[in-house]
């Protein structure tokens, strides 16, 4: 079952990802702030530690912002090519993101939940 990992501090936004991904019949892991996603990335304990194959990504969060939790994720081989896509409503970050391979799309909020689903099966198809 392909696993779609859901990070960003607004509840609301991630229940709606949520059901938006498991009507696709996506399993949908949650996180709340970039270090939750990125320890459940890279947990020691195999029972706890998760893959995805796409990554929808807030970048304004507590704790951990977006662009330091991608950053992190280039510096570990097999997270460096987990397909993200960048969840936003500032369109300009776009420039911080320019030179990063691993960067699939950028959707601006609010966002049309068909155009959402239809990027992330993309990002997924590109894995192949």
């Amino acid at each position: 079952m392909t696993k779609v990992m859901v990070v960003d501090d607004e509840k609301d936004v991630v229940y709606l990802i949520k059901v938006l991904m498991e009507r696709e019949q996506f399993e949908v892991l949650e996180a709340y702030n970039g270090l939750e996603a990125y320890n459940r990335l890279t947990a020691v304990d195999s029972a706890n530690k998760v893959i995805p194959d796409v990554i929808v990504l807030d970048i304004m969060m507590p704790e951990m912002d977006g662009y330091t939790f991608q950053g992190k994720l280039q510096e570990i081989d097999e997270l460096s090519r987990i397909p993200i896509v960048i969840l936003t409503a500032k369109g300009q970050m776009k420039d911080l993101f320019e030179l990063s391979s691993n960067i699939f799309a950028f959707v601006e909020k609010p966002f049309e939940p068909r155009n959402l689903v239809k990027i992330v099966k993309d990002a997924v198809a590109s894995k192949k």
